[in-house]
């Protein structure tokens, strides 16, 4: 969105005319105090433009102006959007440019979430992307930057949800006499829809009837979905690990550990989901090495001396 027509640069905004800030659990938007009484229309939402045309070839083009929509109300329809999608709150702050990537893969995956941004097509069709690593490796981040662009710099349609609390949402749902329908319904229709942490769940005929039936709608209309998930999408499972000393038994907490890290989000979603998957989005899939931003944060935060300069954050 445009900045100030002065050419002053605002403090607060830094020039995009809007701020989001953390509201509750919930990332909002408004617009910039800078920006409250456009300077264009000074207020009245509308302004003139100049338009040529030619209404007979004898007189030849004719210039003439009429009144439209000020970028103001565009902006004001831009913010009122964003506020729609449910971004977590402590997304607030997320963007492309405070995003720090420790590998090659977690690069590859901010490259892949801008290129997507920036070259979106609103009359085309878009192949969607899925994240996928450990926690703290800034997958929602990423999903959240993303959003942002395509709403308030693009003004499109878009919703956040993570996946076990959309269940949660349709079992409370259903005690106050709503189908599951309903509330998939919007989530099927809007024009881009960022599903966290694919694969969670306890594996319920309900998850996995009522994922087949969003992931199926969508597929079917041909519109643009984002994925993040802690689990592999490498296609099959790795060899296990080298088998413990003889006379030595792995306690059942590490067993359990080297089981998780092996599972495979096909396995946690089925074969006919993983399939359209796999033609709906592009994957990049950080290392599991990949380090855990908020716990290096914490452990610097705990050394002696100064505290850590820089971002803080790439969060989930």
């Amino acid at each position: 969105m445009a900045s100030k027509v002065s050419g002053e640069v605002c403090g607060t905004c830094e020039g995009r005319t809007y701020v989001i800030e953390r509201q509750g659990d919930r990332a909002h938007a408004r617009v910039c105090s800078c920006s409250v009484r456009c300077p264009l229309c000074e207020g009245r939402g509308f302004t003139y433009e100049v338009k040529e045309q030619t209404f007979s070839a004898k007189v030849g083009p004719k210039r003439y102006e009429v009144l439209v929509p000020c970028v103001c109300q565009h902006r004001a329809k831009r913010v009122a959007l964003f506020n729609e999608i449910g971004l977590p709150g402590v997304t607030s702050h997320a963007s492309f440019e405070n995003y720090r990537a420790a590998n090659e893969a977690q690069d590859r995956a901010r490259n892949l979430a801008m290129h997507f941004s920036h070259h979106f097509d609103k009359a085309g069709v878009n192949k969607g992307f899925m994240l996928s690593g450990p926690v703290g490796t800034g997958k929602t981040h990423l999903l959240a930057a993303t959003l942002k662009h395509l709403v308030l710099e693009l003004g499109l349609a878009a919703r956040y949800v993570e996946i076990s609390l959309l269940y949660a949402t349709i079992r409370r749902g259903f005690q106050e006499g709503k189908s599951g329908g309903e509330i998939i319904g919007p989530l099927s229709d809007v024009a881009v829809l960022a599903i966290d942490e694919m694969g969670k769940g306890r594996g319920s005929q309900f998850e996995m009837e009522t994922l087949d039936e969003l992931i199926a709608r969508r597929y079917n209309a041909g519109r643009t979905t984002l994925f993040a998930t802690n689990y592999s999408l490498e296609p099959e499972r790795r060899a296990s690990r080298a088998a413990a000393p003889a006379g030595y038994h792995r306690p059942a907490e590490d067993a359990k550990s080297a089981l998780r890290e092996q599972e495979l989000l096909r396995e946690r979603v089925g074969e006919r989901i993983y399939s359209r998957l796999c033609e709906m989005c592009t994957f990049v899939e950080m290392p599991k090495d990949t380090p855990d931003r908020r716990r290096l944060i914490q452990e610097a935060d705990m050394r002696p001396g100064p505290p850590p300069t820089g971002s803080r954050g790439t969060g989930r």
